[in-house]
C-alpha cells in the first residue's frame, strides 16, 4: 500500500538537531526524515496508550525543569494543590543551577492522572516528562 508524502518545515533549537543527528548516526536512519517519521510513531503510540488511562491507577511522574523559567515553579506547585487528592508523595532533586528533578507519586482515578501529567508536560520550561501507570494489584 502505497503513502502520499507530506512536506513539512519544522524548526529546532540547533543543539536539540545536533543531538537528534547523533541518535539518527548511531541507530543507523538513512535521514532525518525517517528519524522524525520514527519519533511520531513513537509519540503517537504513547499518547495512544496515555489515552487509555482508566479506572483506579497508581503511577508515577518522572519530570525535569528548569526552575528559573519565570512562574514555572508556582504553576507546578498550583498544579499539585489541585490534584492534592491523588497525589502521594513527591521527591525533589536538584540537578545543577537551573534543573530539578521532581518525581510525583499517584494514587487515583487514570483520568485524572492522565490529567495532571498532560497539565505538566504543557508548562513552558518543562524538559521532560514521563508518566507510567498500573491498575493497583487486587489484596488476596
Amino acid at each position: 500500500m502505497e503513502h502520499e508524502l507530506m512536506r513539512i518545515g519544522v524548526s529546532l533549537p540547533e543543539n536539540l538537531l545536533t543531538k537528534f543527528d547523533g541518535i539518527i548516526e548511531k541507530r543507523g536512519y538513512s535521514s532525518r526524515s525517517e528519524g522524525i517519521r520514527d519519533a511520531i510513531r513513537s509519540y503517537i503510540t504513547y499518547y495512544e496508550w496515555m489515552s487509555d488511562v482508566k479506572g483506579r491507577r497508581v503511577g508515577t511522574i518522572s519530570l525535569i525543569y528548569d526552575h528559573t523559567k519565570r512562574g514555572l515553579s508556582n504553576a507546578l506547585a498550583d498544579a499539585q494543590h489541585d490534584y492534592i487528592d491523588i497525589i502521594k508523595s513527591s521527591i525533589h532533586l536538584h540537578l545543577d543551577h537551573d534543573n530539578c528533578l521532581e518525581v510525583i507519586i499517584l494514587d487515583g482515578e487514570g483520568a485524572d492522572v492522565k490529567a495532571i501529567a498532560e497539565r505538566i508536560m504543557s508548562l513552558k520550561g518543562v524538559k521532560y516528562v514521563k508518566l507510567n501507570t498500573a491498575p493497583p494489584t487486587e489484596k488476596m
